[in-house]
């Protein structure tokens, strides 16, 4: 299994990079003190991002264990198989993953429970959330979300951007929708306790599967349309309907915040929490940023293998638009303490400490917690 594979999002690439070049430029000393102590003491939960592991080979280097640890996120959701593993890829990944926590039990926690993700903050691990992006692994059998509940799934969702069995995505046409194994999977979630996860859903199956869940669901990382009008980002509509039934959305650090041709900075992904917060209420918003855990480089060796991970996307069918040669990263968050700088800009504009900390992770996992049970 290749690094490729065994990491977790479209851009696991970028690895850990070391903190240099791009982390060096950002250096934090901006960020207020107030802010630093909230966040301290904070519960920070990002619902999607690859974990600072680089390599299957163990043990991982130390640099490595103390990024995990030194960073001050207590817990992230990880997707396991990418977008289109078959069902023994995705087995191996989650085994490999379990087989590093169990390596390193004072770095890396597995969590299956809210309590997991408090004992991780406690404890100065951190926590991985086992996740699927795509239903690949799933084919169309509904008691692999039984197995896979069983060994950490927690978070699934019904498709990537094309459909599959269950739903529709992003980049299928407009009229696919929910399946009615579809409605059988989430109703077997439900049942389980797995979170059913929205964020690559198109608007029919975002629409059918909220009206179908009995619970909270989540769009783990997206933006909103209203600040740029984009199929991975959602409609107030969408957003409202996700508050009403207790969900949460995280928002990303992608370049689908901004128009084609700039990369995203500070200023678009607060203008996109702001919105957020203002349609779906303090309690319905956090993050989901959909980067690496670390800092990019930016180096020539980084664009090249991202220009060749757009051309594999594109050749599977999976590219959204304005995926155009920009590196997924915003400028200003390029580093491992992006939660910081999104908690300080939240309380520069007045936000109470109480909101700013539930951005942060105590929203996400108030969900969890109704979610899993």
């Amino acid at each position: 299994m290749n690094r490729r594979e065994m990491a977790s999002g479209a851009v696991a690439i970028f690895g850990v990079a070391a903190l240099g070049g791009a982390a060096r430029a950002q250096s934090g000393n901006e960020v207020s003190r107030a802010a630093r102590a909230l966040y301290r003491r904070a519960l920070v939960l990002d619902c999607n991002l690859g974990p600072p592991i680089t390599s299957a080979e163990l043990p991982l280097p130390q640099a490595v264990l103390d990024l995990a640890r030194n960073t001050g996120v207590s817990a992230i959701k990880t997707s396991m198989g990418g977008f289109n593993a078959p069902f023994e890829d995705t087995l191996a990944e989650i085994a490999l993953y379990q087989r590093i926590i169990e390596a390193h039990p004072d770095y890396f926690m597995q969590i299956r429970s809210v309590a997991d993700i408090a004992a991780a903050k406690r404890t100065r691990k951190l926590g991985i959330i086992f996740s699927f992006e795509s239903a690949t692994c799933l084919e169309d059998k509904l008691d692999r979300i039984d197995l896979f509940r069983n060994l950490g799934v927690r978070v699934m969702q019904l498709s990537y951007n094309l459909p599959s069995p269950f739903g529709a995505g992003v980049m299928s046409p407009p009229e696919s929708s929910l399946t009615d194994l579809g409605r059988e999977a989430i109703a077997r979630m439900n049942a389980l306790g797995v979170a059913l996860d929205l964020s690559h859903a198109n608007p029919a199956t975002t629409a059918a599967a909220i009206e179908a869940s009995q619970k909270p669901v989540l769009i783990t990382h997206a933006g909103c349309a209203a600040v740029h009008p984009h199929p991975r980002n959602k409609t107030d509509d969408q957003l409202r309907a996700l508050a009403e039934k207790g969900g949460v959305i995280g928002i990303y650090d992608l370049f689908y915040l901004a128009p084609a041709g700039r990369q995203p900075n500070l200023e678009d992904y607060i203008t996109h929490m702001v919105h957020a917060l203002d349609v779906c209420g303090e309690d319905h918003v956090g993050i989901g940023s959909d980067t690496s855990f670390g800092a990019s480089e930016l180096s020539e060796e980084d664009r090249a293998a991202w220009a060749a991970e757009t051309e594999r996307r594109r050749a599977t069918g999976v590219a959204a638009p304005e995926e155009d040669g920009r590196l997924p990263y915003t400028e200003g968050l390029n580093r491992p303490d992006r939660a910081l700088v999104i908690a300080d800009a939240l309380h520069k504009r007045g936000y109470r400490e109480r909101v700013v900390e539930g951005v942060l992770g105590a929203n996400f996992a108030r969900a969890f917690g109704e979610i899993w049970g």
